[in-house]
């Protein structure tokens, strides 16, 4: 595919509801991670339902590590036992030297993942939820054991995605891929202190801007427009978009309502509303615009971008959106 159609294709398959949250509605995740697939020799499916982008920083589930490391000649042998897993890699430059690394539940508390009562693993978040390594202990230490030994006997084949989400911080499920849109560092929690699974922290981009705090900082609905649009162009999630965009329209709803005090005298120019036909043909246009490029929830991403719902938008606000977009597909 060219760049332009690769965009294209890109932008479509962002829509599909089966994606992965951190993928969804994020064209240029989806762009970002089929290039890195196409790096590794992985096709499109493949790549999008086993690489997640943790913190910036690319993970690999543990299978697909696994299989990596069998397809690039090295035999993998795993032994599971009660309270741990044994994971055996001979390089297939090197068969006579056996690189091991054993998991056990010990580890797994060391690390902070869990605590053992009553000779079982126990893990349960602030709501007394109970957590991944008490549900699936055997697959959890089958994942850890596996990533350990990858990186430890064969790094090469993992291309720089040396980690699985669940190692960065992320709550995973039995197949090891993330449960959150936002992922943050997984710890201990202690007594007085907050849980980040039912509270999140504000998510940052990966240079380090708090979006979401300019956004409750700026003047106007104007800056907050713009606000949102950076956050967009660096691939924040759907969700903290949300948040910003309805900062935004709170600062314009206040904009709209805001009156003088009786004993100000304010000068004002009068404008006339916009004709209700011009608004019409700018929304028709965009929403024609939308639907070549695969932009299946206009109505949300407008709202977003500028502030206000789409029908209460000014003709020319919506045209100067529609002259970004393009600028962005072409």
């Amino acid at each position: 595919m060219s760049p332009h159609e690769a965009w294209l294709f890109c932008q479509s398959l962002s829509g599909a509801r089966l994606l992965p949250d951190e993928y969804r509605n994020n064209p240029g995740s989806v762009l970002w991670a089929m290039e890195y697939g196409r790096a590794l020799g992985l096709d499109v499916v493949t790549t999008i339902t086993t690489i997640h982008v943790i913190k910036g920083k690319p993970t690999q589930s543990a299978d697909l590590m696994l299989s990596r490391a069998r397809e690039a000649g090295h035999k993998v042998r795993i032994r599971q036992e009660s309270g741990q897993c044994t994971v055996s890699i001979w390089r297939s430059d090197d068969p006579d030297f056996e690189n091991t690394i054993t998991w056990t539940y010990d580890d797994a508390v060391t690390a902070g993942l869990c605590e053992i009562r009553n000779n079982r693993p126990y893990s349960r978040s602030q709501k007394g939820e109970r957590q991944n390594w008490e549900k699936y202990p055997r697959a959890m230490l089958r994942a850890r054991a596996i990533a350990e030994c990858v990186r430890a006997a064969c790094p090469e084949v993992l291309h720089g995605a040396i980690y699985t989400a669940e190692e960065l911080g992320a709550r995973v499920d039995d197949a090891g891929l993330p449960m959150d849109a936002e992922v943050h560092q997984l710890h201990r929690v202690e007594p007085n202190q907050t849980d980040q699974w039912s509270t999140p922290a504000p998510q940052t981009a990966a240079q380090g801007r708090d979006y979401l705090h300019e956004a409750h900082a700026a003047t106007d609905a104007a800056t907050v427009r713009q606000i949102w649009q950076e956050a967009k162009a660096d691939a924040a999630t759907p969700e903290y978009l949300e948040q910003i965009a309805e900062v935004g329209k709170k600062k314009a709803a206040a904009e709209v309502t805001a009156t003088p005090a009786d004993d100000d005298t304010v000068e004002a120019e009068i404008v006339p509303d916009q004709p209700a036909d011009e608004h019409a043909a700018a929304e028709a246009e965009l929403r024609q615009f939308a639907a070549q490029v695969g932009l299946d929830d206009i109505d949300r991403d407008a709202e977003g971008a500028l502030g206000v719902p789409l029908s209460e938008a000014k003709a020319d606000s919506i045209r100067a959106l529609l002259g970004q977009l393009r600028g962005h597909a072409a």
